[in-house]
């Protein structure tokens, strides 16, 4: 693999993508990135609330009344734009200043779409697996609190950047973890399809 990759993972919650993410940038010997740049937003923005608040605002975007108040009382950009704006900034800069890089969520494929060496993942698996998953790792979760946080997830994606967060166009590969218990696999099919693209 090249230096200076950039890898981008969207994922559906209960996939995986997190973990395959981590695994993902060891093998590749480079940093990953996920709630850190919601804490580095949050802390540009003086915001001094726990990480988890912060992480479970972070996908809160404004509708249009909201924008439109905080116009008219000369609010400026709203909170959660400001958030965006902030962590669009931190990936922006963290990918022309490091020699690699996986980024997880934040509409980070959108955000480097232009940079070379950036490949894009969409992970998902069906209703099951994430019920199952949903039960094992995430504690008390049902599987309405699984949908729950995907319908945030697609919000944010499509109200920042006008696409629509799991349309196939939108990403390099999209890859169905259902039937993978280990990571391993899956991180092998994301760093034999780069290294393909590469050659």
């Amino acid at each position: 693999m090249k230096e200076r990759t950039f890898i981008t993972i969207t994922r559906q919650y209960g996939s995986g993508g997190f973990y395959i993410a981590e695994a993902l940038a060891k093998k590749m010997g480079v940093k990953c990135y996920s709630r850190n740049i919601v804490a580095a937003a949050a802390e540009s923005l003086d915001d001094t609330a726990d990480i988890q608040s912060v992480v479970e605002k972070s996908y809160d975007t404004p509708n249009d009344f909201v924008a439109s108040l905080s116009a008219l009382m000369g609010q400026g950009v709203p909170r959660q734009n400001q958030m965006y704006i902030q962590q669009a900034r931190i990936i922006r800069e963290l990918a022309e200043g490091i020699e690699g890089a996986v980024f997880v969520g934040r509409c980070a494929d959108y955000i480097l779409r232009d940079v070379p060496n950036c490949f894009s993942f969409f992970l998902y698996a069906d209703d099951d697996c994430r019920r199952e998953r949903a039960k094992k790792y995430y504690k008390d979760f049902s599987f309405q609190d699984v949908l729950d946080v995907d319908n945030k997830r697609r919000n944010y994606y499509n109200y920042y950047t006008g696409r629509t967060w799991g349309d196939p166009q939108n990403y390099d590969l999209m890859i169905n973890t259902t039937n993978f218990t280990e990571v391993e696999p899956i991180v092998k099919i994301m760093f034999d399809y780069v290294e393909l693209r590469q050659k």
